[in-house]
């Protein structure tokens, strides 16, 4: 059976219907501070409500359900908000990893794969950032998921943790056939913030910063369809489990997309205007984080094949009900 925590939320959710779509027995543990039940029961899997900084939920999980891999998705995300809260973070992020890894080594589980971020890596903007390249948080929340990244590496020298880390670039979109609902995308993610700017939800999009040195002087991201990342742990989870792969792997397209760019796709495959106004940049921000996805192409091996930003504005355009 498979593990994972954090699968009431938005990526969380997606993955565990690919699993069980794709014959695995799955659990879900959650705290639903971000998720929320009504997901959880979409996706046909237990939900086992807990939090994962909590020993005594992790050792009755494991004792109730033969365990044998571990999807780690849950932890705080909102890099304004790490700025702003950094105790929370370091908290959920590095507690929460541990004592996930401590009970799988109390349990005798040594299959893991780590949801980390393109936030660990200092900014590039000379090309696509690949896994060599210098780890240099600028944000509590970077800062946090770097830690539990050397934390997975000494455990895996330490007990014999078979792990695969994934850094994401920008996870965008959902599966519009899953029925899973729109509002478990965090809204603070430029696309659902665009949608929601177009539909009314709130009154203006809102930019931060038209001044950092990229072309139009919005901040460039490299957006992957949410399928494509569920795609990618499949695939690893099935080596995984075969013994067959470790390592860590950048998941993202290798191309970017500027803020002005996602608002101009929007509005082409909307039809509809996006109203937006200019503020100063955010705290912890960076211009330009690109992936190179050689890698994970090369060693998986896996290509995102739901990726272009009009793909990913379509199916996000239907989960809102605006085509």
């Amino acid at each position: 059976m498979i593990l994972v925590t954090g699968g009431a939320g938005y990526i969380g959710s997606h993955m565990v219907r690919v699993l069980i779509e794709n014959g695995f027995e799955t659990v879900i543990l959650d705290n639903l501070s971000h998720g929320t039940k009504e997901v959880a029961v979409q996706t046909g899997a237990p939900l086992v409500v807990g939090d994962i900084r909590d020993p005594r939920a992790l050792t009755s999980l494991f004792s109730h359900y033969p365990i044998e891999a571990v999807i780690h998705f849950a932890a705080a995300i909102e890099v304004g908000e790490s700025v702003q809260d950094p105790l929370k973070y370091w908290d959920n992020n590095l507690n929460g990893t541990l004592r996930i890894l401590e009970t799988m080594r109390s349990f005798g589980v040594r299959n893991l794969i780590l949801s980390s971020t393109a936030a660990v890596y200092s900014p590039k903007s000379d090309g696509p950032i690949t896994e060599e390249d210098r780890i240099d948080p600028q944000n509590p929340y970077g800062e946090t998921k770097a830690a539990a990244e050397r934390l997975v590496e000494a455990c895996r020298h330490a007990f014999g943790v078979s792990s695969v880390i994934f850094r994401y670039f920008n996870a965008a979109a959902l599966e519009p056939s899953y029925g899973l609902v729109s509002h478990a995308i965090p809204r603070s993610h430029l696309i659902p913030a665009v949608l929601d700017a177009i539909s009314g939800r709130i009154p203006a999009l809102r930019v931060f910063g038209n001044d950092y040195p990229t072309p139009d002087g919005t901040g460039v991201r490299d957006y992957i369809h949410v399928m494509d990342l569920a795609e990618a742990h499949l695939v690893a989870l099935k080596r995984l489990l075969k013994g067959e792969i470790s390592g860590t792997f950048n998941l993202g397209t290798g191309q970017g997309h500027s803020v002005l760019d996602v608002i101009r796709t929007a509005e082409k495959v909307t039809g509809k205007k996006v109203p937006y106004r200019i503020e100063a940049r955010r705290p912890g921000d960076v211009s330009m984080l690109v992936a190179s996805g050689t890698r994970a192409r090369q060693t998986l091996p896996w290509f995102p094949s739901r990726s272009s930003l009009e793909r990913i504005m379509e199916d996000s355009s239907r989960g809102w009900g605006l085509i």
